[in-house]
């Protein structure tokens, strides 16, 4: 059915071309340069571009930059005000002090006191029930009075365990708690230290979105900060994914510079499809820099694919279907097609200089 389908629409093509007499246009296949690519839109990016966020909440006590500086990595950008950060770190501070380890050493040395006493009661036991020992040996002194010996040393050998467990337990204890206050203590001067928001990179302060005294959440960017050096971030159809590759050349043109063409190159295809838009997205790099750049400049791309040089060519409105054209008898001809961009293809077979061939008529 396909193949009767497809002849019938190339017999109503011959119907028409011969209706239309000489009236209808004829070119001869010419030899020229061809490029094949891939479109892309995208925007510019500075290298390393990111939004600052404050991690507290809080107010916008000072702003040391102003957009358009350059910057360095370390230096202050804002000062976020938290009235409570000053209270939790100086509570986390005092009782760091209290619960350190070196200050509850009285305790342990107490603990261990008792351990001496409860061994010294252990040995003076342990003597007085080998004495009643002796002596029942000697029929002196009655089974009570050996019993309660014997009764009064088991107690103390437990009472010995139970001083030296307790000495463990306390020492691990004060261990424990001096180490989870210094802890608490250091979170606090961290989260404190947060509060004055630092640069991440060496660059520029491209925006800054905060005000002075204004209230800023964890989910408010407060300024977008980038390197001096860009990046080109494009678009690319899912289509056309599978030909892109890193190295490739890409020619840019951007609307800041409508009457320049600059060349970049692939830096890497991310393999993550966004869904929503159906494309991925492409990182390239600029092989020279105009002399002014600006982060978010909207630009179009052209992914160079495939070069052919003194290829044999038509243009793409002469073809009647994506392989097959009239010639100027009217006969319609098969061809091999390669190379192909929007107005031009190249005839791999089929065709030569010498052959003329009619546009379709629409």
């Amino acid at each position: 059915m396909i193949e009767k389908a497809f002849r019938l629409f190339i017999s109503i093509c011959v119907l028409c071309f011969v209706g239309c007499g000489n009236d209808a246009e004829t070119i001869l296949p010419q030899r020229a340069d061809i490029v094949e690519s891939v479109y892309a839109s995208g925007v510019l990016k500075s290298k390393n571009q990111y939004e600052v966020f404050s991690r507290s909440n809080g107010l916008v006590k000072a702003i040391f930059v102003r957009e358009g500086v350059q910057i360095h990595k370390g230096d202050p950008i804002f000062r976020i005000e938290n009235g409570s950060s000053p209270l939790i770190t100086e509570n986390a501070r005092l009782l760091s002090l209290a619960n350190d380890l070196n200050r509850n050493k009285e305790k342990l040395s107490e603990a261990r006191l008792n351990i001496g006493f409860a061994q010294k009661k252990l040995s003076n036991d342990s003597m007085l029930l080998m004495r009643q020992r002796v002596l029942w040996n000697q029929n002196i002194g009655t089974k009570v009075e050996l019993e309660q010996k014997e009764l009064n040393y088991e107690y103390a050998k437990i009472n010995l365990k139970k001083m030296q467990v307790a000495y463990d337990d306390l020492n691990r204890q004060l261990k424990l708690i001096s180490e989870q206050s210094r802890n608490n203590l250091n979170i606090a001067q961290t989260n404190e230290e947060d509060l004055l928001i630092k640069s991440e990179v060496n660059g520029y302060v491209y925006k800054i979105n905060a005000k002075l005294g204004e209230l800023t959440t964890a989910m408010s960017p407060l300024a977008v900060l980038g390197e001096a050096d860009f990046i080109i971030e494009l678009n690319v159809d899912e289509f056309d994914i599978v030909k892109i590759n890193e190295g490739q050349k890409v020619l840019v043109r951007m609307d800041s510079y409508k009457s320049e063409v600059f060349e970049a190159v692939i830096r890497f295809v991310y393999p993550m499809m966004n869904e929503r838009t159906r494309s991925f997205k492409v990182e390239a790099v600029l092989v020279k820099f105009p002399t002014r750049l600006y982060p978010n400049l909207s630009l179009e791309a052209n992914i160079i694919i495939r070069e052919k040089k003194n290829a044999l060519m038509i243009p793409t409105s002469y073809l009647l279907s994506d392989s097959t054209v009239m010639l100027e008898n009217g006969k319609v001809k098969a061809l091999r097609i390669g190379l192909k961009d929007d107005t031009m293809v190249e005839v791999l077979n089929g065709l030569d200089m010498d052959t003329r061939i009619r546009k379709p008529m629409k």
